[in-house]
């Protein structure tokens, strides 16, 4: 795999932005951030260490691990801290993994029972150099939370697996409550953003899991070079392709390896998002600068039950 962090297209689409960029100053009031405190904050830090396991909360410097780990829920990041994908836009590690952890869906199943969680959430990196991606330690996890802890609902946000079939069904094995696969950005911007990826193949993927029968739900993130046209017409795309719920949040650049940011996007944009989403139909919108996949993922369960 090459070990350069930025591809071709994401090298020449940084250099494209930044000749461009205004100058952002600094960020505004809206996107101010809590540092983590508090007992229950401590808590989950210590079981997550002392279980060996790694959250996306971490990984990816998501901006309310403060507000979550304070509230004792957090999304577990399966399959080892190390990415095989190159994305321009993630702080997760990048080169070839470890060997897979066959014990770690038990770890995982643990916690969540220690914890007491009602809805989990659980992530991965890329495996692409596994014949399954990944899919049946996925599974394995639904399987043993729901076995530990029944009245908790399991939320699994599954990478793409490189449009293999054989991958979803080993996932429909064990289904989850919530099916979740993030588009991340417009159709326009993929090359630079997720040059491992389709946007037609991630439109396929909700589309799959929903003619299953499983609820679904995706994410994007603007602020990186898209038009807010394009933005609705992303939602469109996926609300044919049967996606339920839909987050929106403010992308923030990790490090200055990363894609730019290239402006910042208001409160009132995120609000009218949401407006527009509720009218094309998704039962849930969370539309704001520092939404991420994750977050709010519990009262969104709770809601899609209560309607059903």
């Amino acid at each position: 795999m090459n070990k350069e962090y930025l591809n071709k297209h994401q090298k020449d689409y940084k250099r494209e932005v930044e000749a461009e960029q205004k100058d952002l100053g600094k960020r505004p009031d809206w996107l101010k951030i809590k540092l983590p405190t508090g007992e229950n904050y401590k808590e989950v830090h210590k079981l997550m260490r002392s279980a060996k396991l790694n959250t996306v909360c971490e990984e990816a410097k998501c901006p309310n691990l403060s507000e979550c780990w304070s509230h004792k829920t957090a999304t577990f990041m399966i399959l080892g801290d190390t990415c095989t994908r190159s994305c321009g836009f993630c702080n997760v590690k990048v080169g070839m993994p470890n060997e897979l952890d066959l014990d770690e869906p038990r770890r995982v199943a643990e916690s969540v029972e220690q914890l007491g969680l009602r809805h989990v959430v659980i992530t991965s990196v890329n495996r692409d150099e596994l014949k399954d991606g990944g899919s049946s330690i996925f599974s394995e996890c639904v399987r043993l939370i729901n076995e530990k802890t029944p009245h908790c609902t399991v939320e699994i946000l599954i990478p793409d697996f490189k449009g293999e079939e054989e991958a979803f069904e080993t996932i429909m094995k064990n289904p989850p409550h919530i099916l979740n696969h993030n588009m991340e950005t417009v159709e326009r911007l993929y090359h630079a953003v997720r040059p491992q990826a389709g946007y037609q193949r991630s439109l396929d993927v909700m589309r799959w899991f929903k003619d299953k029968g499983v609820r679904t739900k995706s994410g994007i993130m603007v602020g990186i070079g898209e038009t807010n046209k394009e933005v609705l017409k992303l939602m469109k795309d996926l609300f044919d392709s049967g996606c339920d719920i839909m987050t929106i949040g403010q992308y923030l650049q990790p490090t200055k390896k990363h894609l730019p940011v290239d402006r910042y996007v208001t409160p009132e944009e995120f609000a009218m998002f949401k407006e527009e989403g509720m009218k094309m139909g998704f039962k849930a919108v969370e539309s704001a600068p520092l939404v991420r996949s994750s977050y709010h993922a519990d009262e969104h369960a709770r809601d899609m039950w209560g309607n059903n």
